[in-house]
């Protein structure tokens, strides 16, 4: 049985989800981020979540040999943010406010929420790999309202 690709992404996209820009430090000192819808706490004991990124992605391989990761769960105000982290482009932490995490990876500001992560293991997963981490460190904005990603567009609540 052939699944047609375009009716099974209308079909996930019925699935409301977070929006997440994960943000790493290559090994030549570079921040780097992108943005990921495919985000899942994992375990709370020990404390892992993972996120996958498509094994085409110009990004993989820096996320790959990086021992660290950040989860930046992004609120309502920051849909540019989400835009900006989805294209292509230098310069993108030039163009949004950020801090070091105490790993040495960059962490958004006014986020919803941020999961410091320490990289346990990759996994294949059809066109994509999948990357848990452990949580080493967390902070949360109860105040803030989420930006969720459904059927193919922006929404909040």
């Amino acid at each position: 049985m052939s699944i047609d690709q375009r009716e099974l992404r209308n079909t996930l996209g019925t699935f409301a989800t977070g929006i997440t820009v994960v943000t790493t430090k290559s090994k030549e000192g570079a921040n780097i981020g992108v943005t990921i819808n495919s985000f899942a706490s994992v375990s709370l004991d020990p404390p892992m979540v993972l996120f996958s990124l498509k094994k085409d992605s110009p990004l993989a391989d820096i996320f790959l040999k990086a021992d660290t990761f950040n989860i930046n769960i992004l609120s309502a105000e920051q849909e540019n943010a989400s835009n900006l982290f989805a294209g292509p482009g230098e310069d993108k932490f030039n163009k949004v406010e950020w801090k070091e995490g105490q790993n040495g990876s960059p962490l958004l500001m006014n986020n919803l929420g941020a999961l410091e992560c320490t990289r346990l293991s990759t996994h294949e997963g059809g066109d994509h790999t999948i990357f848990m981490g452990e949580v080493t460190q967390h902070e949360n904005n109860s105040e803030a309202k989420p930006l969720l990603y459904f059927k193919g567009a922006y929404a909040t609540l």
